[in-house]
């Protein structure tokens, strides 16, 4: 194995090494695997994408002068509209003339891939089409996020197009960040588009902490942080200020308040939350939220949060060597010198707090898809090849049973051990 600041020269000489043609090989099967799982998605009926019709028909209440969070002022549904009041007029270009709900399946294909398009390399070398094919893989068969996405016509397809985005602004050219001659602003871009995406679903919103690993000075680093607060916090102030009968409206709809409707807050989803929910129903304490989140914090460190923190922690005390440096001034110079390293580090950590989130629907995987599309290509070939089987060729072979990835933990138990996968490891010793 190798360390996670040389992972990225260890995956570009592996692409050079004679040896790498199976890798290549490996990667078109698993190209021809997800383009016949994305055929049969395409295939099946029409009944599908309830999410893209219920979005566009709350649109077009709000164009008629009518509050779309209450069901009954849509017609053909039992679902209700769970974005913010200023995404009615938002989406109403999306929704205009109906071509939207009438070939979503097609446009959220072409919008996929231009996710895997944007996201960006880690490494030094310049991307090759293997990597393009790679990532293009994980984003369209990862996890059975985009299945997910196609079945559903959910809008989380726009949150990947905009994660994509800010990706690949926040993570500029490690050798620019380096010479410390890197402009801000793409990185100010960034951050403001991530906390737009954050805005979408508000409990996604601790993944602004990851920007912390970025190689800037800590001022810089605080000041991008609150940037993406700012953004976050946007939507909301415009809900709030513009559209107040709406924005009462949709507090009810999103807290369970409006009797006899469907609400967000009563769905039941596979999560580590649930998980301790179910482990203190099994001793009689489900009725105990203090012993709940309780039990949910100790999964979250024990499964996520303390492997990463302990896999990072034992990379920079054996890069950073000693110093009479306070231990946080320290580790803030390390990322600043290691912007490789850093940047990589960032997107675990957005990777492992989309991990811990107490409601991951099936299709915010495909988010987790994202963040995985961006830390595989570049792993040296056996983590590599264990990633990808984990991402996409397992969910993909079991999604042939009916059944599988339905109300279990099957995508959260992959993306578990795919994190797993990615944390950085210390060197083998000969």
């Amino acid at each position: 194995m190798t360390s996670l600041v040389s992972s990225a020269d260890a995956g570009s000489a592996a692409a050079s090494a004679p040896g790498s043609r199976w890798q290549t090989w490996l990667i078109l099967v698993a190209a021809m695997l997800v383009v016949m799982s994305v055929s049969i998605d395409f295939a099946a009926e029409d009944s599908f994408g309830w999410d893209v019709r219920v979005n566009c028909l709350a649109v077009d209440a709000h164009a008629a002068g009518v509050d779309p969070y209450f069901v009954r002022n849509l017609k053909d549904t039992k679902l209700s509209y769970p974005y913010l009041p200023v995404t009615l007029d938002a989406f109403r270009p999306l929704c205009a003339g109906g071509y939207l709900v009438a070939h979503y399946k097609a446009i959220y294909l072409v919008l996929a891939l231009i996710c895997a398009l944007l996201l960006p390399a880690l490494g030094t070398a310049r991307r090759g089409w293997r990597d393009t094919v790679l990532r293009a893989a994980i984003v369209l068969g990862g996890f059975l996020g985009f299945d997910w996405v196609v079945a559903t016509g959910n809008f989380e397809i726009l949150g990947g197009l905009l994660t994509a985005a800010a990706l690949a602004l926040l993570l500029r050219p490690a050798q620019s960040a380096e010479r410390g001659d890197a402009s801000l602003a793409p990185q100010l871009a960034g951050a403001a588009v991530l906390g737009l995406v954050t805005a979408f679903k508000l409990v996604f919103l601790p993944i602004l902490a990851a920007l912390y690993f970025l190689p800037h000075p800590r001022r810089r680093k605080l000041l991008l942080i609150a940037v993406a607060a700012a953004a976050f916090a946007l939507p909301i102030a415009i809900s709030l200020a513009f559209y107040p009968d709406l924005f009462r409206s949709w507090i009810s709809a999103i807290t369970g308040q409006i009797p006899g409707q469907h609400s967000p807050a009563s769905e039941v989803n596979q999560s580590l939350l649930l998980l301790a929910s179910s482990l203190a129903g099994s001793i009689g304490l489900a009725g105990s939220k203090p012993i709940v989140i309780g039990l949910y914090a100790l999964i979250a460190v024990t499964l996520v949060l303390a492997p990463f923190a302990v896999s990072v922690w034992r990379m920079f005390r054996r890069q950073a060597g000693t110093g009479k440096t306070a231990l946080l001034s320290a580790f803030d110079d390390w990322l600043v010198h290691h912007p490789a390293a850093a940047m990589r580090i960032t997107v675990l950590a957005m990777y492992a707090l989309y991990l811990c989130t107490p409601r991951p629907k099936e299709y915010t995987f495909f988010q987790v898809a994202l963040y995985a599309a961006v830390l595989i290509a570049d792993l040296p070939a056996a983590l590599m090849v264990a990633a990808l089987a984990v991402a996409v060729f397992i969910p993909i072979l079991a999604s042939a049973s009916v059944t599988a990835f339905m109300g279990g933990y099957g995508q959260l138990t992959l993306a578990l051990i795919c994190f797993w996968i990615l944390l950085p490891r210390a060197p083998q010793r000969a």
